[in-house]
């Protein structure tokens, strides 16, 4: 894997801090990398393990990747289960939440799926 500042981010939005981690501007706790993600741990962790997995390029959400580019969005999906695989959370679980819009809580306007585990999490969440 290589490292984000090595790597070209093909589209940016302005003031986008995930378009900035993922071209290296501003620091994260990386834990994986490819080609066409990054994903770093969430500096507001809600569970024992709460890690980010983004596009290099900018989406607004899920639906905007899904519609733009299959491939990049299967990539999202493909390296939250890397993720938890490395974390050690196969055996107990874990879950993937993807908010889409204000109203479902997305606070950053650039797809990011939230690989979640290392405890019991409840259901229905939130």
């Amino acid at each position: 894997m290589s490292t984000a500042a090595s790597l070209t981010v093909m589209a940016r939005a302005e003031g986008c801090p995930f378009c900035s981690i993922a071209a290296g501007d501003i620091p994260a706790a990386i834990v994986r990398e490819t080609e066409l993600t990054v994903s770093f741990r969430d500096i507001n962790p809600v569970a024992p393990t709460h890690v980010l997995v983004i596009t290099r390029e900018h989406y607004d959400d899920l639906a905007d990747v899904a519609a733009e580019d299959p491939h990049a969005a299967a990539e999202l999906v493909t390296e939250a289960a890397g993720v938890a695989a490395d974390e050690g959370l196969v055996d107990s679980g874990w879950r993937l939440v993807s908010n889409t819009g204000e109203g479902a809580g997305q606070s950053v306007r650039h797809v990011h799926l939230h690989v979640l585990g290392g405890r019991a999490l409840s259901w229905p969440p939130g």
